[in-house]
């Protein structure tokens, strides 16, 4: 008797279930799809060249207003000794670009006399006004201290450093010193980097030529408890100044699959716009960068970093510098200005990057190059585009292969997944996936006991359909 008076009540509710499901699904479906970037029909962004060059050391050819720039201290000689050393082997032994060395206090004659030896004299040594090395006037250095020490209490990386944080905010406006405000290129250096590849072209003259602004070599995630309001900030001054998301821009981000209205109440969350979507955290690793310092010190980026500086969140939450400068890359750069030295060996700290060399592309009888720098161990490779590397053949773990970030940040490229607008994902997509797949095992299990037998099947084929998205969405993290 009750079953049969619940019948119309199952009849009832299958033909609401269905179609407000598959409109919720369609919804989701074109939300995640204004994310999507086109494919383009060929490579926008290939390396320079992909084997070793001859130097050019002619005293004829152009060179542009570039300058190597090292932000360190007294007591970190040893390091930036390992960094010039380095540079100077793979590539400014030929080019023979200035160095400046920047410090917030008096250099010792014994960094200055070591530094120059290394540096063959190209070097100057420059110390920062006090008054760019501390807290801005409108912030109150007492409660900002008191901030910091309980960021490092928490365990934030660097949060109880105050010289990091101050250092952060001075690294987003070290353009404008009166030392560099003669140069258009700088190159980033930091202390304890090394290059594991000949760079024996000249970066500058190609970004210039190919019209490039900005140079990176490691993408990764930033950590989410530095900054967990800096994207709202940035999107409301994006916002407020009418700025068309750019396909970078939309490659960075990670549309919600909540659907609407619900998706509004993901804007609650760190990391998200109004909408409820989430900036990936994928930014471009900033102690390697080699850019266009005009891109930095136009009216629209500085209107930028004064909007940022006013909030206070390099002193209250440590913003990082390379958070800022990817978000403004991503939302004031068109993808072809971008560029991935995907051909250099790069070193910092565990992460690396150091391609194959390239095949019968080494010059072994180079006078120029010499044979100090042949490659030891390192064989040719098919495919490889590297010059005289040297790589120390570290597990995979590192940023020695195009991983996420990496696919997300270069939309210039045929090899970015044609998923990746509907998958979109970062480092919770393992969570993801467990929690979708409890929810269909939960709704497999009660449609079994209240729907008929085609109903069932609908229903689940649905569910299958969800699930072959999200497998194809773990495979494209994987391989």
């Amino acid at each position: 008797m009750l079953q049969s008076l619940l019948r119309p009540v199952r009849r009832l509710s299958l033909w609401l279930v269905v179609p407000i499901t598959a409109a919720l699904f369609l919804e989701v479906c074109l939300h995640l799809y204004y994310y999507h970037v086109p494919i383009p029909d060929h490579e926008l962004d290939t390396p320079f060249f992909t084997s070793c060059q001859e130097p050019d050391l002619s005293p004829s050819t152009p060179r542009e207003n570039a300058v190597l720039v090292m932000l360190a201290r007294n007591s970190e000689l040893k390091k930036a000794k390992i960094t010039i050393e380095s540079i100077e082997r793979s590539f400014n032994r030929w080019y023979n670009y200035p160095i400046v060395f920047l410090n917030d206090e008096p250099w010792s004659q014994e960094f200055v006399r070591q530094l120059n030896e290394t540096s063959k004299g190209k070097a100057s040594f420059e110390v920062i006004p006090k008054g760019q090395w501390t807290f801005p006037e409108w912030v109150d250095a007492e409660s900002a201290r008191q901030s910091m020490k309980q960021q490092g209490q928490r365990g934030i990386p660097h949060g109880g450093d105050e010289g990091t944080i101050i250092c952060a905010g001075f690294t987003l406006e070290f353009y404008q010193l009166e030392a560099l405000k003669k140069y258009k290129w700088y190159w980033r250096l930091e202390p304890d980097v090394e290059f594991s590849c000949s760079i024996t072209y000249d970066p500058f003259v190609q970004m210039a030529k190919n019209k490039h602004v900005y140079g990176f070599t490691i993408a990764l995630w930033e950590v989410g408890t530095t900054c967990p309001s800096l994207f709202r900030n940035v999107v409301n001054w994006m916002e407020q100044h009418e700025i068309k998301p750019s396909d970078l821009w939309k490659a960075t981000m990670e549309g919600s699959w909540m659907p609407y209205p619900f998706r509004k109440l993901m804007s609650l969350l760190p990391h998200r716009d109004r909408r409820g979507d989430a900036w990936s955290l994928c930014h471009y690793w900033s102690n390697f960068e080699i850019a266009d310092m005009d891109f930095f010190r136009s009216r629209q980026y500085q209107t930028l970093f004064e909007y940022l500086d006013g909030k206070e969140g390099f002193y209250y939450e440590r913003w990082g510098d390379a958070a800022v400068h990817s978000l403004a890359v991503a939302m004031l750069l068109k993808p072809e200005k971008v560029h991935h030295f995907e051909d250099f060996g790069y070193r910092h700290g565990n992460f690396y990057q150091c391609p194959a060399n390239a095949p019968g592309g080494q010059l072994p009888e180079s006078e120029r190059l010499g044979k100090a720098t042949l490659p030891k161990g390192n064989p040719e490779v098919e495919g490889g585009i590297g010059c005289r590397c040297q790589c120390d053949r570290r597990p995979h773990g590192g940023r020695n292969f195009s991983g996420y970030c990496m696919t997300l940040q270069q939309p210039n490229s045929r090899e970015r997944p044609w998923l990746a607008w509907f998958l979109q994902d970062r480092s919770m997509w393992r969570v993801r996936v467990l929690v979708f797949g409890a929810v269909c095992g939960c709704a497999v299990l009660g449609v079994r006991c209240w729907l008929s037998r085609w109903s069932r099947r609908i229903i689940i084929g649905v569910v299958v359909m969800l699930g072959l998205a999200v497998f194809l969405n773990t495979m494209s993290r994987i391989m």
